[in-house]
């Protein structure tokens, strides 16, 4: 039976149509109705009714979304009449916006720009007004709902919006719609409930009214062009104002006038002025940097328990290249949980997370989205809390807030508007959600008076909620346990996280528009081509673990023209000064400041201490002989007045980011390469260039070697390398790791002498073929550069070492090693076409099936899925016949995607399946389940010859 829709009451309530598109509507099939709504005939203003129409399953919620539609189109009518009519003649300003547009915006383009514009403002205040009807209209009885919107909608479009009335109350909200209410008629009928929301849908109309018209340009002083330029983006700028403006809700307490209006202008404070973080730096210390939204950013982070003991740290050197399922949310394990439901589990959380993992980023998320009352999930009981938000490191050397100065440093413009006792009646009621930032940012002396002062100040209001948060040196899990403080830890962040990481940033990138070092059409390349860099290079991915660390990466990539630095120096180098002295500085957080040693001071103390660490071959050292060696450095600093070791020590371990302690006494770096880094430094500061050649056999000590020689002057370079190849000659039993060793240098080495060269090239020639299982991890440690030694076709190697090589390859991934892959593609011996359809583990599944599995024959191989993107790739493989599926499959809906097959094993079957989707492969002969769950269907079987009854 075909679905029919009352459309007259759609329409009367969502805007005035002509009565011939009501007539010709009414009681029409849902697909007709629509087209003849929203064909090109319509009104422009009508085209946002598809939104409320498509969804009509329910009558009250129908009714909230008509009634928000039309207020929307109501106001952005008005707007838009404002705009257009500006000061002309009364009847200009009578006229339809339709009618406007037509009347004074000259040419068909920019008319269909300006219509779109007004029709996202339309959608920018149906979104803001939706959820709250939605609720509103449940106390209310359908009439008395309908009897509402009506009274809104006509004071609004009787009103006097002219420039006069606007500009006399100095486009106040508040005086417009006192000035519109006590000039227009009372709503008749109403009662007391219907009027007072009536009262507050007004003013909230009004509210969004004056918002928009203080942003619209000025028609009449624009080119036609520069008119097209400026409203190409008025409809977003005006959502996006909008979309801060903080929740109204009528489960907010109203309380006291005063505390209603001041509540509603605090909110708004917090959401615009805590919603904005630095994307990236500009190569001008003096060029203003470049900010956007926080909550267009952010990324939700995971965190686990926080039991007090250091978070075990993988020291050991990353996998050459790991393969691409492990950037799959399924298929990356982890016992950490998205931190918004970890901190739904208690009303007191102490947040700990090393530099740079988000604890600032997080609590300032927060409070806007507190503000704007747009939590979801399990924070949904968040919705209605007023956000405070403390920083610690205002209060250094000061007495830390009384309620009634708590929100001196993020709405300092507006406290002294605030109702006496404002801020004390929120905590009372437990309508507070207090955020408390950097306990690691104050002085040791100071941090022990957090404790005492949150400690009253819960024991007087026990019902606030609280998050607080520190890096783990500053605050142990247990230091504010007695106060019923739940520890949390911020994980590094694993493969999907830093790939939703850079996807948020670059979307973030677009706000930025023409202060881009690129276009904006241009972003989605970079995120791709940043994204295959971190998969391709495992100490990318490494290196980028923190959110910190991973914008670093991302601002870089952008300021160079999508390219990263050819060696890893440098970009240890920024990671080290951002770390170790930058964010501090910039930050001016007290207990950075202390610390009067410059940064070329820090780096030369880090660099003495790494050196001593690895000298004794060792990842950790306790405190005391740290310390010790320390004292030593500075005394040997003579530009320096006397300093305690223990104490610049304690300062660096707290504040520079790259140290911290694994166990009680112990002290560590956060990551093995920069202990290599600096240590790899300090040998060429202090010419230690003999000692590492006679260490160059030994694993341990492999990448602080081909650091050194980016770090190292020529002589010192030609004195390494020569070192390590004489070796070669000397010491046969080592040879071959010396060689890997010296071809591994080439990665950072600016430059050498054409000897030199000629003894590397040597080298790496007696490298080639792989022969060996092991081989290829080894060789493709060389990295890039050993590519250039492959052969452009296998067609010279036997099969054995024609497949090594083939693996080679693929372990070092990238553009050139793809392009070589498909030139292996011609080569169809078993063993090398086996490692072919391997090797589609480490490269874009689509790029790679179209480029290379597409020209092998596939016939007699099976091939191995293992993530889900190679699952959706594979429905364009035209050669294969066998399949294994070895990724999570939640039934088996996907094999209907796949070609014909002959062969299908499911080995991770999730939620059992249907059977008969397998009709779709008449050719099948072997079919292998392997899970959980109902198999249903089994009809199919019998109709499959080739399958046994």
């Amino acid at each position: 039976m075909t679905e029919e829709l009352d459309v007259e009451a759609v329409v009367k309530m969502a805007a005035p149509l002509s009565a011939v598109t009501i007539r010709e509507s009414r009681s029409l099939p849902k697909s007709r109705a629509q087209r003849r709504l929203f064909g090109q005939s319509a009104p422009p203003v009508t085209l946002a009714l598809a939104r409320c129409v498509c969804t009509h399953d329910e009558g009250g919620r129908v009714l909230a979304e008509t009634a928000a539609l039309r207020l929307g189109t109501t106001v952005a009518r008005a707007a838009g009449q404002w705009w257009l009519g500006g000061s002309k003649k009364e009847q200009e300003r009578l006229l339809s916006m339709e009618e406007l547009v037509r009347l004074r915006v000259p040419g068909v383009r920019l008319q269909r720009e300006v219509r779109q514009q007004f029709e996202q403002m339309t959608n920018a205040v149906f979104d803001r007004l939706e959820p709250f009807l939605k609720h509103a209209f449940q106390r209310l009885e359908e009439g008395g709902q309908q009897a509402v919107i009506d009274a809104v909608s006509d004071t609004l479009t009787q009103a006097n919006l002219s420039d006069e009335a606007l500009l006399s109350t100095n486009a106040n909200s508040a005086d417009l719609t006192r000035q519109i209410i006590s000039e227009a008629s009372t709503p008749v009928g109403l009662s007391q409930t219907e009027t007072r929301l009536y009262e507050v849908l007004f003013a909230e109309c009004v509210d969004y009214y004056v918002r928009i018209v203080r942003s619209l340009p000025v028609f009449e002083e624009r080119a036609a062009g520069e008119l097209l330029s400026r409203t190409a983006t008025l409809g977003a700028e005006v959502a996006r104002l909008l979309e801060r403006l903080p929740d109204r809700s009528l489960l907010a307490p109203d309380g006291a006038d005063l505390d209603t209006a001041f509540r509603r202008t605090y909110l708004e404070l917090v959401s615009r002025d805590l919603d904005e973080v630095e994307l990236f730096r500009r190569t001008s210390d003096q060029a203003i940097v470049p900010r956007v939204r926080l909550s267009v950013t952010y990324v939700s982070m995971r965190a686990t328990g926080d039991d007090g003991k250091p978070k075990r740290i993988d020291r050991s050197l990353p996998r050459v290249r790991p393969d691409m399922s492990n950037w799959e949310e399924a298929a990356f394990e982890t016992s950490g949980k998205p931190v918004e439901s970890a901190l739904s589990g208690s009303s007191r959380v102490l947040v700990r997370g090393d530099a740079g993992s988000g604890k600032t980023t997080l609590l300032r998320w927060l409070a806007i989205t507190a503000a704007r009352g747009a939590f979801m999930g399990d924070l949904t009981d968040w919705n209605g809390l007023t956000p405070i938000f403390i920083k610690l490191r205002e209060y250094s050397g000061r007495t830390l807030p009384t309620p009634e100065a708590m929100l001196d440093g993020i709405a300092s413009p507006i406290t002294g508007i605030m109702p006496r006792g404002w801020v004390e009646r929120q905590l009372s009621s437990s309508g507070a959600l207090l955020l408390i930032d950097g306990v690691d940012e104050l002085l040791s002396r100071d941090r022990r008076t957090v404790r005492d002062w949150l400690r009253k100040l819960l024991g007087q209001y026990e019902g606030v909620r609280v998050v607080i948060t520190s890096r783990p040196a500053a605050a142990g899990s247990e230091w504010l346990r007695k106060e019923n403080f739940t520890a949390l830890h911020l994980d590094r962040m694993t493969p999907p996280d830093l790939a939703a990481f850079v996807r948020q940033w670059h979307q973030a990138a677009r706000e930025l528009g023409g202060d881009l070092p690129c276009g904006v059409e241009e972003l989605p390349q970079y995120e791709q081509a940043l994204l295959s860099s971190l998969k391709d290079r495992a100490h990318l991915q490494s290196l980028a673990s923190t959110p910190l660390l991973a914008s670093m990466l991302c601002a870089m990539h952008l300021n160079r023209g999508r390219q990263l630095p050819r060696d890893r120096m440098e970009l240890y180098r920024n990671a080290l000064h951002t770390l170790v002295h930058d964010r501090d500085a910039d930050r001016n957080v007290p207990s950075a400041a202390e610390n009067t040693l410059s940064l070329a001071d820090k780096l030369a103390v880090l660099r003495d201490l790494a050196w001593r660490i690895s000298d004794n071959n060792r990842s950790e050292i306790d405190l005391d002989r740290a310390s010790g060696y320390v004292t030593g450095k500075l005394q040997s600093m003579r530009h320096l007045d006397a300093w305690d070791g223990e104490r610049v020590l304690d300062q660096l371990r707290h504040r520079s980011g790259i140290l911290r302690s694994p166990a009680d006494g112990r002290m560590d770096f956060v990551h093995r390469t920069f202990q290599e880094y600096l240590a790899a430094q300090e040998a060429t500061e202090e010419d230690r260039i003999g000692n590492l050649v006679g260490r160059a056999h030994l694993d341990l000590w492999r990448e602080t070697i081909i650091m050194t020689a980016g770090h190292a002057n020529t002589r010192q370079r030609e004195e390494l390398l020569s070192g390590i190849l004489d070796r070669v000659i000397e010491e046969p039993r080592h040879a071959r790791t010396l060689r890997l060793l010296a071809a591994s240098c080439q990665e950072t080495l600016p430059s050498i002498s054409d000897a030199l060269s000629h003894r590397l090239v040597e080298a790496v020639g007696r490298l080639l073929p792989p022969r060996r299982e092991t081989d290829p991890p080894a060789l493709a440690a060389v990295g890039p550069s050993l590519l250039r030694w492959l052969p452009g076709s296998l067609s010279e190697l036997n099969e054995r070492a024609a497949a090594l090589t083939v693996r080679t390859v693929a372990l070092i991934g990238g553009e050139i090693a793809l392009v070589l892959l498909a030139k292996y593609a011609e080569d169809e011996r078993n063993e090398v076409v086996r490692e072919l359809i391997k090797a589609w583990d480490y490269f874009d599944a689509d790029t790679y099936g179209e480029k290379i599995l597409n020209h092998l024959s596939l016939a007699q191989h099976r091939v191995t899925v293992n993530h889900s993107g190679q699952l959706h790739a594979a429905s364009r493989l035209r050669q294969v016949s066998r399949v294994q599926i070895s990724c999570p499959i939640r039934g088996l809906g996907s094999l209907a995607t796949l070609p014909p097959l002959q062969e299908i094993w499911a080995t991770r079957l999730r939620d059992g399946g249907d059977l008969s989707v397998i009709q779709s492969h008449p050719n099948l002969e072997q079919l292998m389940l392997f899970g959980e769950g109902p198999i249903t269907g089994r009809q199919p079987f019998w109709s499959f010859q080739n399958l046994p009854g």
